[in-house]
C-alpha cells in the first residue's frame, strides 16, 4: 500500500522544531520520500494533513501487558486465559493512543509477540523480557512474611510478572531459560519495590556476582539487561555490573547520574504510575507501608528528571501502569513537561526509545525508516496535551505502512 501525506507539519523524532508544509510518501511498509515540495508519485491513499502534525509512532519502553490488576499478588492466581483476553484489549487501546511499539519488562512473552505479529491481536509491536528475575524476598516475591512455600510462583505458565532465583547458577539458568523461551532481553529486580511486602526501597537486590552472571548470559546472546532501580546506590550497583537500562531512577543523585553518562547507560523514568498509585491507593487497597514507599519515590520523580537531564543521560519514555490505570499511559507526557522541554519528552517516546530497543529503523521520520506514523490534531511541541487521553486527537495511526486506526 502506498500512502501520501500532503502539507503536514512534521516532527521527525529528532529536531527541536516542526517542519512546516512537508510531504511524505510511504510504500511497502517504508518511508520512501520526505519532501518540502509536492510529491508527484501516485498513492493508494492521499491524506491532506493541513493543520496536523505527522510524527513517528510512539514507543513506551516500560509496560506490563499482562498486569490485569494493580494487585500483583492476586495476578499470580488469575487464570491465564482471562489475562490473555484482557491483554488483547489493552494492546488495542495502546495502539489507539498512538503507541505502535512497546517494551514489556515483565509478563509479556513470545506468544504475545507472535499473536501480534500474525494479526491475532491488534496492538503495538512488542519487545519482551518474559518473566522478570528477582531474589527471595525481593520485588518478584509476593509471599510476605507468613508464607514459606513458593506454590505456583515458579511455574512459568502463571500470569505473574516474575520468578524467584537465588545464587549464580540459578541466575545463569533463569536468564538462559527466558531467552530460550523467546525473550528479547532480560529484566532483573535490583532494588526494593513499592508493591511487594518485604523489601524496603533502600534494599539492594542481587549480589554483584549474580548481576554479572545475568549480564554475561545476555551479552553472549547479543542482548542486554534492564533493571528495576530507585535509589542512587542501587542504580550504581546495577550499572557498574553491566546493566544497560535503569528503570525508574527516582532517587538518583548527581554523582550516580554522571556514572550512567560515563558508562553509556539509559534511564527509563516512569512518573505516572506513582501518581496513579497515590490517587487510587484506597481503591486498590494499597497498605500503609506501601503508601509510604510510593510517596517517597513519587515526590522525587520530577527532580530525578532534572538530575538526569543535567548529566546528559538519555531518557526513555516509560509508564509502568497496572490494571485499569493503563488508561493514563499518555499522562506521562504532561508530567514530564513540568520540568523538561516538550521536544525532549517527544524524543524520549520516539528516537531515544528506538535506541533503547536497538531498532535503528524506528522512532524517526526519514527515508528508509519503517513507516510507523501518527497524525495528530495540533502541535504537540506547543501543546503536548494533544497526545493525552485515549487518542481522541490522533485520527490516524500507521504501523509498518498499514493504516491501523483511521477517523473519517
Amino acid at each position: 500500500m502506498r500512502l501520501k501525506f500532503q502539507n503536514c507539519d512534521l516532527f521527525d523524532g529528532v529536531t527541536d522544531e516542526l517542519a512546516r508544509g512537508v510531504h511524505v510518501l510511504v510504500a511497502d511498509g517504508k518511508i520512501v520520500e520526505v519532501s518540502e515540495t509536492a510529491i508527484s508519485a501516485a498513492a493508494d491513499m492521499e491524506i491532506d494533513a493541513t493543520g496536523k502534525t505527522l510524527m513517528p509512532g510512539l514507543i513506551d519502553a516500560h509496560v506490563h501487558i499482562t498486569a490485569a490488576t494493580p494487585n500483583l499478588a492476586a495476578l499470580e492466581a488469575m487464570p491465564v486465559s482471562y489475562v490473555s483476553h484482557w491483554t488483547a484489549r489493552l494492546l488495542g487501546e495502546m495502539l489507539d493512543r498512538g503507541f505502535t511499539t512497546v517494551r514489556d519488562v515483565g509478563g509479556g512473552d513470545a506468544g504475545h509477540k507472535r499473536a501480534q505479529k500474525e494479526g491475532l491481536i491488534r496492538g503495538p509491536r512488542l519487545s519482551v523480557s518474559g518473566k522478570a528475575l528477582g531474589q527471595t524476598g525481593g520485588h518478584t516475591d509476593f509471599r510476605g512474611s507468613s508464607r514459606t512455600d513458593l506454590g505456583d510462583l515458579q511455574r512459568r505458565h502463571t500470569a505473574g510478572l516474575g520468578r524467584i532465583v537465588d545464587g549464580v547458577p540459578a541466575c545463569l539458568a533463569a536468564a538462559r531459560d527466558e531467552l530460550r523461551l523467546g525473550a528479547d532481553f532480560v529484566k532483573i529486580m535490583a532494588n526494593g519495590g513499592v508493591a511487594t511486602p518485604t523489601d524496603p526501597i533502600d534494599w539492594i537486590q542481587f549480589t554483584p556476582e549474580e548481576i554479572q552472571a545475568i549480564v554475561a548470559v545476555a551479552e553472549t546472546s547479543c542482548t542486554y539487561v534492564a533493571a528495576h532501580t530507585y535509589t542512587a546506590r542501587a542504580i550504581e550497583h546495577a550499572a557498574v555490573n553491566g546493566v544497560r537500562t535503569l528503570e525508574h531512577c527516582n532517587l538518583i543523585d548527581d554523582r550516580v547520574a554522571g556514572i550512567l553518562k560515563d558508562l553509556g547507560r539509559y534511564a527509563v523514568p516512569t512518573l505516572v504510575i506513582y501518581d496513579c498509585l497515590d490517587r487510587h491507593a484506597d481503591a486498590i487497597g494499597l497498605g500503609p507501608d506501601n503508601r509510604v514507599k510510593n510517596r517517597k519515590v513519587r515526590d522525587a520523580g520530577l527532580a530525578s528528571l532534572e538530575i538526569l537531564q543535567r548529566a546528559g543521560v538519555p531518557m526513555g519514555y516509560g509508564t509502568d501502569l497496572l490494571g485499569w490505570m493503563h488508561q493514563d499511559q499518555s499522562v506521562e507526557f504532561g508530567l514530564r513537561t513540568q520540568v523538561l522541554p516538550a521536544a525532549d519528552v517527544l524524543r524520549s517516546a520516539t528516537s531515544v526509545n528506538a535506541e533503547i530497543l536497538r531498532r535503528d529503523d524506528l522512532g524517526r521520520v526519514a527515508p528508509g525508516m519503517t513507516a510507523d506514523l501518527i497524525l495528530v490534531d495540533g502541535d504537540p511541541l506547543a501543546d503536548i496535551s494533544v497526545l493525552s487521553g485515549q487518542g481522541e486527537r490522533i485520527p490516524l495511526v500507521v504501523q509498518e505502512g498499514k493504516v491501523v486506526k483511521a477517523r473519517a
